[in-house]
């Protein structure tokens, strides 16, 4: 806790005379703090480490508040000072981050129009999702102009990208029940989190807390005396929540979740289980799908270590309209898949964080619906350990780490053919794999983070080395820096190399439309980012604003291309570049939160190598404007809009009656509408919303018309 003693506050400018409390010694926990806040308080000594992020108008807003905008500050400032986001091997709070890292918040899931993390990423104006139907069965995911495969997809901080296609890795075993907040970091991160994360990361953070309406007490570290704020440190709380669904397409879904909390003396556990169905004749041809997840997720947490562990499982079948070709509007696709994670944490001044991972993806694509013609079966595991020393000493954070990652696949396609009958295959009677691959990797990173009063940066480097490919180790370093100048600013500048490495089916994949390159090289890029952030209060109105350019210079990008109209599509790799810049403001007021953003990105190619159609890298959008509007209407009424326009450069490969017509249509603009109304009690939530209010007609990709209006309802219940 911290220590004190009485002052007066008449000294101090506009001093009122009252008693006060003056906190000498600031502690490690941040609940310290805020347990304080039914009082009035006033810092007087501070770490370095918190004053390199500390901002006047939020040491203000710690004073009682006045009005209902005070107390949103409030609770978000206390969010931002306690919320360690990605981007660096020593965590850092976002008021610290080095990094210009995205938040889709736990309030901004609950009042979107979406129906799952893919829909939620639509809104993040520097990320592109690309579907090939509604509610977020079938979608692509990429960042800043790149490519599905170029961003890493993180659980908790658990890598769970599959090796085997980026075509599969949006099938999150999580619901939005589970999700606290979901954190998107643009640019390379490879010198972090390694392979994968060459333009970026997608942190989904799950959640800790019981209900938003029911706030779960710190335990106190200190022991001794738990009256006050803390007095209930030894209490067990339990809380079940669930809704049911349903609208447009015969669609219809349930999701139930139970969370315990356990609070001691001793420290503070939590557990929570989740389980979630959806069923929907979908709103396209050959979209119908059956989906389901189950999540659990264990935490201990006490005064010198935490543990963690989670599990997922999900299963999904779907009408795969065009996955890979219009040639055949008619594939269908299955898929099962099981993430599990162990992780601790020691705590203190130095700290060691060790994590096993292991993550397994079967799937059975059918390139024609109920027949075996084309039928590929794939069961990709992916084992790993990672272990990250940290130091915090006067001159900063210092990070180590080293990780082993296995990754493997048996298919009756991908991989080199086995000289012998492979696995049998589940569920299917008499089939074995015929067809096997591995690949080893190991990796090291080194970090340091300064932190001082108005300037923080952190530089590291990873050396890493893939048994797949030349087996020697190569170095990928980065270097992040963001400065303070005062108490509304903030600037960022960053520098980072990434690298990619192909996926199985890059290397291996084979169909009537479609050929893999063995000889296909590691991706490689040069990332720079420059961004600002400001914000600003004028009496109940809170502003702020962000401006971030950046430029990817990448060797060796891998696409499937065609060189004519009668060609195949190829992986191949050629140079190519991303630049572009981004725009955004929001404005928050009592009773309403306006956001509107704005995104820019232009390509250039660096060889004169003819490709007539590119399928994936080349298809970017040039500009995506993003508009979001939260506001009462009467009572517990409220409404959430969200308006989204966007201009994909590229075109796509008309075809007619599932015959190519040679012909070439350029992408047009479109913008869509949704809308959530949602009435919220203590106990129950009744919801409606709308998506595609405007009804436009419009293409993600191409051939595969995206749904018009869709109107959804449900309830939930919480306890």
């Amino acid at each position: 806790m911290f220590k004190n003693h009485p002052s007066n506050l008449s000294s101090l400018p506009g001093g009122t005379g009252r008693k006060t409390t003056t906190f000498r010694r600031f502690c490690r926990g941040g609940y310290a703090v805020f347990a304080s806040l039914h009082r009035e308080v006033r810092i007087g000594v501070l770490a370095v480490g918190m004053l390199a992020s500390v901002n006047i108008p939020k040491v203000e807003a710690a004073q009682p508040a006045t009005s209902a905008a005070d107390s949103t500050l409030v609770a978000d400032d206390k969010e931002l000072a306690e919320v360690t986001v990605a981007g660096t091997m020593s965590p850092l709070t976002a008021l610290q981050s080095v990094r210009m890292v995205g938040l889709i918040t736990r309030q901004q899931i609950e009042s979107s129009a979406a129906q799952s993390v893919n829909d939620l990423l639509k809104t993040a104006v520097g990320v592109d999702v690309r579907q090939r139907g509604g509610f977020g069965i079938q979608t692509d995911i990429s960042i800043n102009g790149g490519t599905f495969d170029q961003i890493i997809i993180l659980l908790n901080g658990v890598n769970i990208t599959s090796p085997q296609t980026g075509h599969l890795a949006a099938d999150f075993p999580v619901s939005l029940s589970d999700i606290e907040r979901i954190e998107v970091l643009e640019g390379a991160a490879s010198r972090v989190y390694g392979a994968s994360a060459f333009g970026g990361a997608i942190n989904i953070v799950t959640r800790k807390r019981l209900t938003p309406d029911r706030p779960t007490p710190a335990p106190s570290r200190q022991g001794g005396d738990t009256s006050g704020s803390l007095g209930e440190t030894k209490e067990k709380r339990i809380s079940v929540e669930g809704g049911v669904q349903g609208g447009s397409y015969a669609t219809f879904g349930a999701d139930a979740r139970m969370a315990l909390n356990r609070i001691s003396d001793s420290g503070l556990s939590s557990t929570s289980l989740s389980c979630t169905y959806q069923r929907s004749d979908g709103a396209t041809t050959n979209s119908d799908f059956q989906r389901g997840h189950a999540y659990f997720n264990s935490r201990y947490d006490a005064d010198d270590f935490g543990v963690h562990f989670q599990a997922g499982y999900s299963q999904k079948s779907y009408g795969a309209n065009t996955f890979y070709s219009a040639a055949y509007p008619n594939q269908y696709e299955r898929n099962r898949r099981i993430i599990t994670s162990l992780s601790a944490e020691t705590k203190g001044r130095v700290r060691l964080r060790p994590e096993v991972y292991w993550n397994r993806l079967v799937d059975n694509f059918e390139l024609i619906r109920g027949t075996t013609t084309g039928e590929n079966f794939h069961r990709t595991d992916v084992y790993g350990t990672r272990v990250t020393a940290e130091i915090r000493w006067v001159a900063g954070h210092t990070a180590v780490g080293g990780e082993v990652r296995e990754e493997q696949i048996y298919s009756t396609s991908l991989g080199q053919p086995l000289a012998a009958s492979g696995p049998h295959i589940a569920g299917e009677d008499g089939l074995c794999y015929t067809h096997h691959d591995t690949r080893t990797n190991l990796s090291f990173n080194i970090e340091h983070t300064l932190l001082l009063p108005h300037f923080t940066a952190s530089a590291g480097v990873l050396a890493n080395k893939n048994s797949r490919f030349d087996d020697t180790f190569h170095f990928y370093p980065g270097v992040d820096l963001a400065y303070t100048p005062d108490s509304h600013w903030r600037l960022f500048a960053s520098w980072g190399k990434g690298f990619r490495l192909p996926t199985f089916t890059d290397l291996y994949y084979k169909s009537p439309t479609h050929e893999g390159n063995q000889g296909m090289r590691a991706e490689e890029s040069h990332s720079f980012q420059l961004g600002a952030k400001a914000s600003y209060r004028f009496g109940k109105v809170a502003t702020s604003y962000t401006l971030k350019g950046f430029y990817h210079r990448g060797t060796n990008m891998i696409d499937w291309v065609m060189y004519s109209p009668d060609d195949v599509f190829h992986s191949a790799n050629f140079d190519l570049d991303n630049m572009g810049f981004q725009l955004q403001t929001t404005l928050n007021y009592s009773f309403f939160n306006f956001q509107l953003s704005y995104a820019f990105i232009h390509q250039q190619r660096h060889d004169d190598t003819y490709i007539y159609k590119s399928n994936y890298a080349m298809e970017y959008l040039r500009h995506k404007v993003v508009c979001t509007l939260d506001h009462p209407i009467v009572s517990r009424l409220t409404a959430s809009w969200t308006l989204r326009w966007q201009d994909r450069m590229g075109s796509y490969l008309l075809y007619d009656d599932a015959q190519s017509t040679g012909q070439l249509v350029p992408y047009s603009p479109y913008a869509t509408l949704d809308l959530k109304l949602r009435w919220v009690a203590r106990h129950y939530e009744l919801w409606a919303e709308g998506t595609n209010l405007l009804n436009r007609h419009y293409y993600d990709l191409g051939n595969v018309p995206q749904p018009g209006i869709m109107v959804l309802g449900g309830v939930r219940l919480r306890f």
